[in-house]
């Protein structure tokens, strides 16, 4: 059965001259005109075909069907108002979830969310760990970090890392004979692998080095599993530069050269333009670009 509701402006016109049995103070918290408010409530009393007011000189006087009608209409907005605080206070503090896929969670994200709970502790944040890119229309999500080239339409987007792609290995293994001075010496070692052979091709290549036989080592599908092959010593991976950022920071991870390739694809947050505004979503997107800002400036300082 469908609602018969008159119009909020006419509702709420009348529930504030009820209230201040005036037009003019009504119109004041209103911030519209006198003329204004005395034309919605005599619309209202027009579609329900009821007399609310007796206008006297100096007031207004309900009569007794607009006396029990403010009554039915000043609960009725309470409780959207009650109700309307209630979201937003869940909006902006309460529960957060975060969809980031297995990788970034596992190699950067989850070292870090000591300190996010420390400083925002009424914030309740659900990670998803996910290879999948959320809809964000179908799915209890309210933003996501994404490796991508940045290209997602209807969304609100901020890049997290420019990624570079470079050898790293364990300090262990960087002072053990046969040693990694120069990128000649990676021969002597076994190479970790990503998927397929493909990357260290393109990185040997640019680095002139020759003769490589690229069939040693094993080949993971994780990003995660070959940093953490390398700071165990396994052999040398190919590393981007948000994944290592950890490792190498802590030096589990060093890098035996400079050389390093750039990538069409970085990290970059994202999330629905309709909720940009949220609070607890800006703070966990400033807190992400302070925490990246804060690898930048000691990723350099190594």
């Amino acid at each position: 059965m469908a609602r018969r509701l008159p119009p909020m402006n006419a509702l709420k016109s009348f529930e504030a001259a009820a209230r201040h049995e005036s037009f003019t103070r009504a119109a004041e918290e209103l911030c519209v005109t006198q003329g204004a408010v005395s034309h919605q409530v005599k619309a209202l009393e027009e579609e329900l075909g009821l007399k609310l007011f007796h206008r006297a000189p100096q007031h207004l006087i309900l009569t007794e069907a607009g006396r029990e009608y403010s009554n039915v209409v000043r609960d009725a907005l309470d409780r959207i108002s009650v109700g309307t605080d209630k979201i937003l206070q869940r909006q902006n503090s309460g529960v957060l979830t975060v969809s980031t896929s297995p990788n970034f969670a596992a190699k950067w994200l989850v070292h870090r969310l000591g300190k996010f709970a420390e400083a925002y502790p009424d914030i309740d944040l659900r990670i998803s760990a996910t290879l999948h890119h959320v809809d964000f229309a179908n799915e209890d999500v309210d933003m996501a970090v994404r490796h991508s080239d940045g290209e997602v339409p209807g969304l609100d987007v901020e890049q997290l890392y420019e990624e570079q792609l470079f050898p790293v290995c364990s300090p262990k293994l960087l002072e053990s004979p046969p040693g990694l001075k120069k990128p000649e010496d990676l021969i002597q070692h076994p190479l970790l692998h990503l998927d397929n052979r493909q990357d260290w091709t393109k990185w040997l290549d640019v680095a002139g080095v020759k003769g490589a036989d690229l069939s040693r080592g094993p080949v993971l599908n994780q990003a995660s599993m070959i940093i953490d092959a390398a700071v165990d010593g396994q052999g040398v991976a190919l590393a981007r530069t948000a994944l290592a950022s950890h490792d190498l920071i802590n030096g589990r991870l060093v890098r035996p050269f400079p050389i390093a390739l750039p990538v069409n694809y970085g990290y970059w947050v994202v999330y629905p333009k309709a909720t940009a505004n949220q609070s607890k979503i800006k703070l966990f997107r400033d807190w992400l670009l302070a925490e990246v800002a804060d690898d930048m400036k000691r990723l350099k300082e190594l």
